[in-house]
């Protein structure tokens, strides 16, 4: 088994709508969107490392309410896993590695670029 880097993905929602995130870096990354998230540190649980990233890139407070059934590809090494969440305090801001945030109903979901290894995890998500 090789190492894998695990990352964790909000699936964060607010009055029915999913929020995305535009990449601004990496170069190779930027304008695509994705959901907000970030890498799991050593030692840390996915849900604590949720609530942190939230807090971090984008300054609110979230709830992780289910993990989304499955592992996400990313490339390079990466698997993502996603939680869904509920915002429970603050207004998100794109505070690191994003230019952009949209929130998107049901039927908004594929007017952005997501990138590649959230395409499958955006799936899941209107699957369950």
């Amino acid at each position: 088994m090789t190492d894998r880097i695990v990352v964790v993905g909000a699936a964060l929602y607010d009055d029915g709508r999913l929020l995305a995130a535009r990449r601004s870096a990496p170069e190779e990354l930027a304008g695509r969107w994705e959901l907000p998230g970030g890498k799991v540190e050593p030692g840390e649980r996915g849900e604590d490392a949720l609530v942190r990233e939230l807090r971090e890139e984008l300054g609110v407070e979230a709830e992780p309410l289910a993990r989304v059934p499955g592992e996400f590809d990313l490339g390079r090494g990466y698997v993502m896993r996603v939680w869904r969440a509920r915002l429970l305090a603050g207004e998100p801001k794109p505070l690191e590695d994003h230019d952009e945030l949209r929130w998107l109903g049901p039927g908004d979901l594929w007017t952005v670029d997501w990138l590649p290894g959230d395409i499958p995890a955006i799936h899941a998500l209107t699957e369950s």
